[in-house]
């Protein structure tokens, strides 16, 4: 593999205005897809193999026209002190928004708060909701203006009114926080690389393959179903990784300039050995988002696909696009040591001899740490033990309109509710009891109806209605707790319980769901995918890495070492956004149970970018070793060639995962809090302190491998030993065409 990316480095250095077209070409095709694309929106959401979808599937065929899958809103209102929704003129304007409401376009119903129940116990709230024929990613925008006006003329008249569901649900925005991120990013590229010029080009890069990837999601958004999200979170892990991926090949670029090589040769080299880095670590990343799809929830395998497709677009642009943009900035791009004349460079002089001659910062860490490696390798444990007890007290739960920011109309309107009808009226289930095969469906309905009235936890318990068919019924009821409670899911349990009473007695079948049933089993599903996600993920890894490193106890150390680092990042999830922890300075104004997908994503992504480090880093050890060092002393080597690297590139990867904390979206925020923290723990504690001190002690045993598996495995040559005896060849461009 060396030698076919080192010639791929040489023929886009050479052939740079080819390359370069291409690019620019593709990145001009997907903008030109994105803007004739209609925007996106949130995409739908379905649980396969799951009694929630099951119910609402089964509603979409026995009640047809009632909108199942449609936006819905409640909007709420509150009387003036001293006055009760019930008076004349409240009432009258209720209903002029009723009205206003039941004549849009796109609305599909609208219920009377007066004729349907919908006034609190003491008068002072009351509610109507909006059923709309579309769902939310397709509601058009108009039809949001108008729940809108309707809500205002309301409040000109003098009641309180706010507006909840999700029909207003806004398109996520990431905030002016990424772009401190990216400048902060740009700042440690300037520091890492001592030139302008060649800290714009992972930049450059990046942005381009971000780009391309946003820009063919967007193109693709209607078409495949792809939310908002999708492009939100492909962005945020593209260009974390894009950056570094790039990075890496300058820095081993300029270490090729520095050992006096000619610029289309130190290309060359350069692709072959630190690209062949990132292959293999870019490769981990699209393993670990890919395999997303064994929790078989569509949302989720969507947005695993398109990140890990945007992580391939930075892969191929390091390989390709930084040759052929090193081969245009020529001589501007200085060796490592040098710096640009803009930020003090070109003065010479013994001072700088000798400071180059002085051990670096990661000969002095890394010789440290092979001086007490048991020492290291047990505060590195314990700490990140520490970090990751509150991980043991997780709660797991989908985001509702009670985890908005309290400046939000909808989480109003869901304190409004709460306030009138009692917290588990914003989670009301909807019980579907299907009689089809039964002998007298309306005695089902009634024993269906008192078995469940009986149960403990329950407000109210609404009369069946039945569909015109007269064989299947709906049953709402409303719990006593709010929707993310635990005593809400054991009622859902208990009312299923209930269910397979019916069942056996009857012949109908008895199926929970609504918003807060279908949560309950997002979480219970991500729950039981977790362990074959590991073990489908972690074992893939592993036989690559035992390729790449040619070893079993390396491959074995990573993954030891990265369950460290994401126990330790769910910890600090959950002491923020569930205990409440520095909540003011991360800007969480609600805790709650975390994320359901939080888990199983963080588990993908960092095990994908925990392999990056490792790859990077343990290769320039094994390529000391191989080259004849003992085991302390190539661990020193590889740490003066690249510890200064990985902690830019994870000093980079933080600062643009914490730009997403500023984001509109709920879970983007928690996403990009956990990631930088991920990367935090497991660059600066596992691959720095942790992976070294193991390697010393391991000695040599750290590179064995069975001779019948040495035999056995592929010689991938990450090293780029096989160019160690490679010249300088004229028409490598040639054979690369025919290669």
């Amino acid at each position: 593999m060396a030698t076919f990316l080192y010639r791929l480095g040489r023929f886009a250095f050479r052939r740079r205005h080819f390359v370069a077209l291409f690019w620019v070409a593709l990145l001009a095709l997907a903008g030109a897809g994105a803007a004739g694309a209609p925007a996106a929106g949130n995409s739908s959401f379905s649980i396969p193999g799951t009694e929630a979808q099951k119910a609402f599937d089964l509603l979409e065929e026995r009640f047809p026209g009632s909108s199942a899958d449609g936006a819905t809103a409640r909007v709420v209102f509150k009387a003036p002190d001293g006055q009760k929704m019930t008076d004349a003129g409240n009432k009258a304007t209720v209903q002029d928004t009723v009205d206003a409401l039941a004549g849009g376009s796109e609305v599909a119903r609208v219920t009377d708060p007066y004729q349907g129940g919908g006034v609190s116990e003491d008068g002072g709230i009351a509610y109507a909701s909006v059923t709309y024929e579309v769902s939310g990613m397709e509601l058009e925008e108009t039809s949001r203006e108008a729940l809108e006006t309707a809500a205002q003329d309301a409040r000109d008249a003098g009641l309180t009114v706010e507006i909840g569901g999700d029909a207003l649900q806004a398109v996520p925005e990431t905030g002016t926080a990424e772009i401190i991120g990216i400048g902060i990013a740009a700042i440690v590229l300037v520091i890492t690389l001592g030139s302008l010029l060649a800290a714009g080009l992972p930049l450059l890069t990046a942005i381009v393959g971000v780009g391309i990837g946003v820009a063919s999601i967007t193109a693709l958004a209607s078409t495949l179903d792809l939310g908002s999200t999708t492009s939100i979170l492909a962005s945020m892990i593209g260009l974390a990784v894009g950056i570094d991926y790039a990075l890496f090949v300058v820095s081993r670029y300029r270490a090729e300039l520095a050992e006096g090589r000619e610029r289309e040769e130190a290309a060359g080299r350069a692709v072959g050995t630190a690209g062949s880095a990132v292959v293999f670590a870019g490769l981990t990343v699209v393993i670990a988002l890919v395999g997303l799809s064994v929790v078989n929830i569509p949302m989720l395998t969507k947005m695993g696909i398109a990140a890990a497709a945007t992580v391939a677009i930075a892969v191929l642009i390091a390989l390709t696009l930084i040759p052929a943009l090193l081969g245009y900035a020529g001589r501007r791009v200085r060796p490592a040591g040098e710096k640009s004349k803009l930020l003090g460079g070109g003065r010479g002089g013994r001072g700088g001899e000798q400071k180059a001659q002085r051990p670096n910062m990661g000969t002095r860490w890394a010789s440290f740490v092979v001086r007490r490696p048991l020492a290291v390798l047990l505060l590195g444990v314990v700490g990140l033990g520490a970090a990751a007890i509150p991980a043991a007290s997780l709660e797991l739960g989908l985001p509702d309109d009670g985890s908005q920011p309290t400046s939000t109309t909808q989480r109003r309107g869901y304190d409004l509710l709460s306030e009138g009808f009692g917290p588990g009226f914003n989670g009301p289930l909807v019980v579907v009891v299907d009689a089809k095969d039964s002998a007298d469906p309306q005695a089902v309905f009634e024993q269906a109806g008192e078995e469940i009235k009986g149960l403990d936890n329950i407000v109210d318990v609404a009369p069946a209605q039945p569909n015109k068919a007269g064989d299947t019924a709906t049953i709402t009821v409303i719990p006593d707790a709010k929707p993310s409670s635990v005593t809400t899911e054991d009622l859902v349990h208990d009312i299923r319980d209930a269910g397979a009473g019916i069942k056996a007695d009857t012949d109908a079948e008895v199926l929970v769901t609504g918003a807060t049933a279908m949560n309950i089993d997002v979480s219970q599903k991500l729950n039981d995918a977790l362990v074959p996600y590991l073990v489908l993920v972690v074992g893939l890894a592993f036989l690559l890495l035992i390729v790449v490193f040619r070893s079993i106890l390396v491959p074995l150390k990573a993954a030891l070492g990265f369950l460290l680092s994401v126990l330790a990042a769910l910890g600090a999830v959950v002491a923020v956004y569930q205990w409440g922890w520095l909540s003011g300075l991360m800007g969480v104004e609600e805790t709650g149970p975390i994320m359901s997908m939080m888990p199983i994503f963080m588990v993908g992504v960092v095990f994908g970018l925990a392999m990056d480090y490792e790859v990077f880093l343990v290769t320039r050890i094994r390529e000391a070793y191989v080259h004849g060092e003992k085991p302390r002393q190539a661990v020193v080597t590889g740490f003066r060639y690249s510890a200064r690297v990985v902690t830019a590139a994870a000093v980079i990867m933080m600062a643009v995962f914490a730009g997403f904390i500023g984001s509109s979206d709920s879970m983007v925020r928690m996403i990009g809090f956990g990631l930088a923290v991920a990367v935090l723990f497991d660059a600066f504690v596992v691959r720095m302190a942790i992976v070294p001190a193991v390697l010393a002690l391991l000695g040599t045993k750290a590179w064995w491998l069975p001779k019948w598996l040495d035999r056995a495995l592929p010689n991938v040559d990450v090293e780029g030993e096989s160019l160690s005896a490679h010249g300088d060849p004229k028409d490598e461009d040639k054979e690369l065409v025919r290669v």
